[in-house]
């Protein structure tokens, strides 16, 4: 086990609502930290103020200008870097597989030539599929309803590659439904952020389904601990850990609270299922990742939902002002819920 403290670290993503928390994380442990992101979906007041942040506004994608990047010696690269989520890869494939895929490989590939120490790879609760059972790390599916899980077990695929070809150091840490401060509502993306800015606006949340759906929510700041705790655990190379809280909620549930929280009284509604969204439950294990990592979940939901609303309420004015595009109803229904 090698604790991070003092280290140099890479986070592709590192704009994103979990890369930025992770940044912050990292500082805490006077890291030096690089940022990658070509803020599609991250934004650039997410990251930390702080003099000592290389920032690379760019595309994972992209060739020559991430050797560029790698110029520094990396102890560690954590990949957060993705095209997000599944309803975004549904309506963009192409641009999908060329960051899930491509820029995955272009990473990995770097960190093997320029000999980076440890490379965490961020996959999704997605890579399950279609599968409604009980979900160990043993398990993925070739039975995949979008793009985006398709790509994010690519990722993972490449990764296992690396481990076993060329004798990268790698740890992939599947997130389950993860949410917090720092991640704003919008067409693409989660139900959590969409539910809290409908319930605030004074409209019913509207349910994919019949709302018996269960998802598990774990909270950002349990998230990035699982994060780290992969990385300094290279005992453990070329292993898959769940992070998870081990808790089913129902969306009915989980729309219920937040309309309790935010003294919503518009209720409820049910829309249709869509297409692509036939999962009907996820159920984590976590033993694994409690075993290897001493990794446990700690945030109540109902804790962490008081948070996420805090900071949103923080933050109105300029929520507001960028959904004045898409402000309407059906770009506020909760469009990501089976993405982790």
């Amino acid at each position: 086990m090698t604790k991070i403290q003092d280290h140099n670290i890479l986070v592709t993503g590192g704009a994103g609502a979990i890369g930025s928390h992770l940044v912050k994380a990292l500082l805490e442990r006077n890291c030096r930290i690089t940022v990658v992101d070509n803020l599609s979906s991250g934004y650039r007041d997410n990251i930390p103020e702080d003099g000592t942040i290389r920032f690379f506004p760019l595309d994972i994608a992209s060739g020559d200008q991430l050797d560029d990047v790698f110029q520094d010696t990396f102890d560690v690269v954590f990949h957060l870097a993705a095209n997000f989520a599944n309803k975004n890869s549904v309506d963009h494939p192409e641009q999908d597989l060329q960051t899930n895929g491509l820029g995955t490989l272009k990473i990995l590939d770097r960190c093997r030539r320029f000999k980076v120490r440890r490379f965490v790879y961020a996959s999704s609760s997605c890579v399950y599929g279609n599968f409604n059972g009980p979900m160990d790390e043993e398990i993925a599916s070739f039975d995949q309803g979008t793009p985006y899980a398709i790509t994010k077990l690519l990722g993972e695929q490449y990764t296992q590659f690396y481990t076993a070809y060329h004798g990268l150091s790698t740890a992939t840490v599947r997130y389950f439904n993860c949410y917090g401060p720092g991640e704003r509502p919008g067409p693409y993306r989660n139900v959590i952020p969409n539910f809290l800015y409908t319930a605030l606006c004074g409209r019913p949340l509207q349910i994919t389904g019949n709302g018996d759906e269960t998802r598990d929510f774990c909270y950002v700041s349990d998230i990035v601990k699982g994060t780290i705790l992969a990385a300094e655990h290279d005992e453990y190379c070329g292993q898959i850990f769940n992070l998870a809280m081990g808790q089913p909620t129902s969306i009915v549930d989980l729309a219920e609270r937040i309309n309790t929280l935010t003294k919503n009284a518009a209720g409820l509604s049910l829309v249709g299922r869509r297409d692509w969204d036939s999962v009907v439950h996820r159920q984590p294990s976590i033993h694994k990742a409690l075993a290897q990592l001493n990794f446990e979940a700690a945030t109540p939901l109902d804790q962490g939902l008081e948070c996420t609303l805090s900071w949103m309420q923080e933050h109105w004015s300029a929520i507001e002002e960028e959904q004045k595009n898409i402000d309407h109803p059906d770009a506020f229904t909760n469009p990501s819920i089976t993405t982790g």
